[in-house]
């Protein structure tokens, strides 16, 4: 992210103007094997929910540091938010 920017609270990182990272992401979701992803729905179910929590903030949960497109992707993956949100 540049410093010049504040962060974006609540955006995801296709939504923040981080396409270069955005797109990192999107390769290694598309190179999961299918058995290890989340179905579609789930997947922007989940993703919904991050973009309410205040955690949010360009992409990434600051729980746990991870980028939220990627872990929600993930069919085992799981909210690290201690009210569990999905």
């Amino acid at each position: 992210m540049s410093m010049s920017r504040k962060p974006c609270r609540l955006c995801l990182l296709q939504e923040c103007g981080e396409q270069e990272l955005f797109e990192v992401i999107r390769q290694r979701i598309a190179a999961m094997p299918p058995a290890q992803k989340a179905d579609p729905e789930l997947y922007e179910h989940r993703l919904s929910l991050c973009k309410r929590c205040e955690e949010l903030v360009s992409g990434t949960c600051r729980k746990c540091g991870c980028y939220v497109e990627l872990r929600a992707a993930k069919k085992g993956g799981c909210c690290p938010h201690e009210h569990k949100r999905w």
